[in-house]
Protein backbone atom coordinates (compact mmCIF):
# COMPACT_ATOMS: atom_id res chain seq x y z
CA UNK A 1 0.00 0.00 0.00
CA UNK A 2 1.64 3.21 -1.18
CA UNK A 3 1.42 6.37 0.91
CA UNK A 4 1.45 9.96 -0.36
CA UNK A 5 1.69 12.76 2.15
CA UNK A 6 0.55 16.00 0.57
CA UNK A 7 0.73 19.65 1.57
CA UNK A 8 4.40 19.60 2.61
CA UNK A 9 6.19 22.92 2.84
CA UNK A 10 9.01 23.11 5.41
CA UNK A 11 12.37 21.37 4.82
CA UNK A 12 12.74 19.93 8.33
CA UNK A 13 9.22 18.53 8.29
CA UNK A 14 9.70 17.17 4.76
CA UNK A 15 12.88 15.39 5.82
CA UNK A 16 11.21 13.90 8.91
CA UNK A 17 8.17 12.62 7.01
CA UNK A 18 10.41 11.31 4.25
CA UNK A 19 12.20 9.27 6.90
CA UNK A 20 9.00 7.28 7.52
CA UNK A 21 9.44 5.48 4.21
CA UNK A 22 6.48 7.07 2.43
CA UNK A 23 6.30 6.75 -1.36
CA UNK A 24 5.28 10.25 -2.42
CA UNK A 25 5.65 13.73 -0.94
CA UNK A 26 3.25 16.35 -2.28
CA UNK A 27 4.09 20.04 -2.64
CA UNK A 28 1.21 22.40 -3.43
CA UNK A 29 1.85 25.02 -6.12
CA UNK A 30 -1.55 26.69 -5.95
CA UNK A 31 -0.96 30.22 -4.62
CA UNK A 32 -4.36 30.38 -2.92
CA UNK A 33 -3.55 27.40 -0.71
CA UNK A 34 -2.33 27.86 2.90
CA UNK A 35 0.10 25.05 2.05
CA UNK A 36 1.63 26.88 -0.91
CA UNK A 37 5.19 25.62 -1.40
CA UNK A 38 6.38 28.12 -4.00
CA UNK A 39 9.36 29.48 -2.07
CA UNK A 40 12.42 29.33 -4.36
CA UNK A 41 14.53 28.50 -1.30
CA UNK A 42 12.64 25.21 -1.00
CA UNK A 43 13.55 24.29 -4.57
CA UNK A 44 17.18 25.07 -3.80
CA UNK A 45 17.07 22.92 -0.66
CA UNK A 46 15.59 19.99 -2.60
CA UNK A 47 18.29 20.32 -5.23
CA UNK A 48 20.99 20.30 -2.56
CA UNK A 49 19.47 17.23 -0.86
CA UNK A 50 18.36 15.06 -3.78
CA UNK A 51 19.95 12.03 -2.13
CA UNK A 52 17.21 12.22 0.52
CA UNK A 53 14.62 11.39 -2.12
CA UNK A 54 16.22 8.38 -3.80
CA UNK A 55 13.28 6.21 -2.72
CA UNK A 56 10.62 8.93 -2.64
CA UNK A 57 8.91 10.67 -5.52
CA UNK A 58 8.10 14.38 -5.34
CA UNK A 59 4.66 15.43 -6.55
CA UNK A 60 3.73 18.98 -7.46
CA UNK A 61 0.03 19.79 -7.09
CA UNK A 62 -1.38 22.35 -9.52
CA UNK A 63 -4.83 23.86 -10.02
CA UNK A 64 -5.64 25.17 -13.51
CA UNK A 65 -2.08 26.43 -13.90
CA UNK A 66 -0.51 27.77 -17.06
CA UNK A 67 1.53 25.05 -18.76
CA UNK A 68 4.72 27.12 -18.67
CA UNK A 69 4.36 27.45 -14.90
CA UNK A 70 4.04 23.67 -14.57
CA UNK A 71 7.08 23.04 -16.77
CA UNK A 72 9.25 25.54 -14.90
CA UNK A 73 8.17 24.28 -11.49
CA UNK A 74 8.95 20.68 -12.40
CA UNK A 75 12.47 21.84 -13.26
CA UNK A 76 13.00 24.17 -10.31
CA UNK A 77 11.68 21.80 -7.62
CA UNK A 78 12.98 18.54 -9.11
CA UNK A 79 9.49 17.04 -9.36
CA UNK A 80 8.77 13.48 -10.47
CA UNK A 81 5.00 13.94 -10.84
CA UNK A 82 2.50 16.68 -11.50
CA UNK A 83 -0.92 16.22 -9.92
CA UNK A 84 -3.60 18.25 -11.66
CA UNK A 85 -6.29 19.17 -9.18
CA UNK A 86 -8.44 21.60 -11.16
CA UNK A 87 -10.56 21.44 -14.29
CA UNK A 88 -7.70 20.48 -16.61
CA UNK A 89 -8.96 18.81 -19.78
CA UNK A 90 -7.68 15.63 -21.42
CA UNK A 91 -6.15 17.91 -24.07
CA UNK A 92 -4.20 19.81 -21.41
CA UNK A 93 -2.72 16.53 -20.14
CA UNK A 94 -1.92 15.38 -23.67
CA UNK A 95 -0.15 18.68 -24.38
CA UNK A 96 2.00 18.32 -21.28
CA UNK A 97 2.92 14.76 -22.21
CA UNK A 98 3.76 15.81 -25.77
CA UNK A 99 5.96 18.71 -24.64
CA UNK A 100 7.97 16.41 -22.40
CA UNK A 101 8.39 13.93 -25.25
CA UNK A 102 9.98 16.42 -27.64
CA UNK A 103 12.32 18.52 -25.48
CA UNK A 104 15.10 18.14 -22.95
CA UNK A 105 13.26 19.64 -19.98
CA UNK A 106 13.01 17.60 -16.81
CA UNK A 107 10.10 15.22 -17.35
CA UNK A 108 7.35 14.29 -14.91
CA UNK A 109 4.52 11.77 -14.91
CA UNK A 110 0.97 13.14 -14.85
CA UNK A 111 -1.62 12.31 -12.19
CA UNK A 112 -5.16 13.65 -12.54
CA UNK A 113 -7.29 14.23 -9.47
CA UNK A 114 -11.06 13.92 -9.60
CA UNK A 115 -13.55 15.33 -7.11
CA UNK A 116 -15.98 12.55 -6.26
CA UNK A 117 -19.59 13.45 -5.56
CA UNK A 118 -22.60 11.12 -5.29
CA UNK A 119 -23.44 11.73 -8.96
CA UNK A 120 -19.86 11.54 -10.29
CA UNK A 121 -19.58 9.44 -13.45
CA UNK A 122 -16.32 7.47 -13.52
CA UNK A 123 -16.57 7.34 -17.32
CA UNK A 124 -15.39 10.96 -17.15
CA UNK A 125 -11.92 9.60 -16.36
CA UNK A 126 -11.63 7.68 -19.64
CA UNK A 127 -10.28 10.58 -21.69
CA UNK A 128 -7.31 10.91 -19.34
CA UNK A 129 -6.22 7.26 -19.43
CA UNK A 130 -3.79 7.75 -22.32
CA UNK A 131 -1.75 10.47 -20.62
CA UNK A 132 -2.18 9.84 -16.89
CA UNK A 133 -0.78 6.62 -15.39
CA UNK A 134 -2.32 7.43 -12.00
CA UNK A 135 -5.50 9.04 -10.68
CA UNK A 136 -6.42 10.53 -7.31
CA UNK A 137 -10.01 10.30 -6.10
CA UNK A 138 -10.71 13.13 -3.68
CA UNK A 139 -13.79 14.57 -1.99
CA UNK A 140 -15.89 16.82 -4.21
CA UNK A 141 -18.73 19.24 -3.75
CA UNK A 142 -17.06 21.52 -1.21
CA UNK A 143 -16.18 24.40 -3.51
CA UNK A 144 -12.44 24.02 -3.11
CA UNK A 145 -9.66 21.96 -4.68
CA UNK A 146 -8.65 19.48 -1.99
CA UNK A 147 -7.89 19.88 1.69
CA UNK A 148 -11.54 19.71 2.78
CA UNK A 149 -10.96 17.21 5.59
CA UNK A 150 -14.14 15.40 4.51
CA UNK A 151 -14.55 11.87 3.17
CA UNK A 152 -16.67 10.70 0.27
CA UNK A 153 -18.60 7.44 0.08
CA UNK A 154 -15.97 4.81 -0.73
CA UNK A 155 -18.71 2.35 -1.70
CA UNK A 156 -18.93 4.31 -4.94
CA UNK A 157 -15.63 2.71 -6.00
CA UNK A 158 -17.70 -0.27 -7.13
CA UNK A 159 -18.54 1.84 -10.20
CA UNK A 160 -14.89 2.31 -11.20
CA UNK A 161 -13.60 -0.25 -13.71
CA UNK A 162 -10.81 1.55 -15.57
CA UNK A 163 -7.32 -0.03 -15.81
CA UNK A 164 -5.71 3.15 -14.41
CA UNK A 165 -4.65 2.73 -10.76
CA UNK A 166 -5.65 5.33 -8.17
CA UNK A 167 -4.82 6.79 -4.79
CA UNK A 168 -7.66 7.18 -2.31
CA UNK A 169 -7.89 10.70 -0.90
CA UNK A 170 -10.21 13.00 1.00
CA UNK A 171 -10.45 13.30 4.77
CA UNK A 172 -8.35 10.23 5.57
CA UNK A 173 -7.30 10.35 9.21
CA UNK A 174 -5.24 8.37 11.73
CA UNK A 175 -8.16 6.09 12.58
CA UNK A 176 -8.91 4.99 9.02
CA UNK A 177 -6.11 2.48 8.39
CA UNK A 178 -8.24 -0.58 9.19
CA UNK A 179 -11.12 0.50 6.94
CA UNK A 180 -8.72 1.21 4.08
CA UNK A 181 -7.12 -2.22 4.42
CA UNK A 182 -10.58 -3.77 4.08
CA UNK A 183 -11.22 -2.09 0.71
CA UNK A 184 -11.07 -4.58 -2.13
CA UNK A 185 -10.48 -2.89 -5.47
CA UNK A 186 -7.95 -4.13 -8.04
CA UNK A 187 -6.77 -0.62 -8.94
CA UNK A 188 -6.32 0.75 -5.40
CA UNK A 189 -2.61 1.53 -5.12
CA UNK A 190 -2.51 3.57 -1.96
CA UNK A 191 -3.67 6.62 -0.06
CA UNK A 192 -3.12 10.36 -0.24
CA UNK A 193 -3.25 12.05 3.19
CA UNK A 194 -2.99 15.67 4.21
CA UNK A 195 -4.92 17.90 6.60
CA UNK A 196 -5.99 15.26 9.14
CA UNK A 197 -2.34 14.72 10.08
CA UNK A 198 -1.41 18.37 10.58
CA UNK A 199 -0.55 20.46 13.60
CA UNK A 200 -1.04 23.51 11.35
CA UNK A 201 -1.41 23.94 7.58
CA UNK A 202 1.69 22.56 5.90
CA UNK A 203 3.17 20.95 9.05
CA UNK A 204 2.60 17.23 9.61
CA UNK A 205 2.61 15.37 12.94
CA UNK A 206 5.39 12.89 12.27
CA UNK A 207 4.58 10.50 15.12
CA UNK A 208 0.89 10.30 14.22
CA UNK A 209 1.87 9.60 10.62
CA UNK A 210 4.34 6.95 11.78
CA UNK A 211 1.58 5.08 13.58
CA UNK A 212 -0.80 5.32 10.63
CA UNK A 213 1.77 4.12 8.08
CA UNK A 214 2.79 1.25 10.34
CA UNK A 215 -0.81 0.09 10.81
CA UNK A 216 -1.64 0.49 7.15
CA UNK A 217 1.27 -1.70 6.11
CA UNK A 218 1.07 -4.26 8.90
Amino acid sequence: MKVKVCGMREPDNIAAVNGLGVDYLGLVFHPASPRFAGDPALGEWIGENEDLFERTELVGVFVNAEIDYVLNTVHDYHLDWVQLHGNESPGYCQELKLLWSVNTLRKASICKAFSITPDFNFNDTNGYAGSCPLFVFDTGGRGQAGGTGAQWDWNKLEEYNSPVPFLLSGGIGPGDARAIKMLDHPQLRGVDVNSMFETEPGIKDVEVLRGFVGELRS
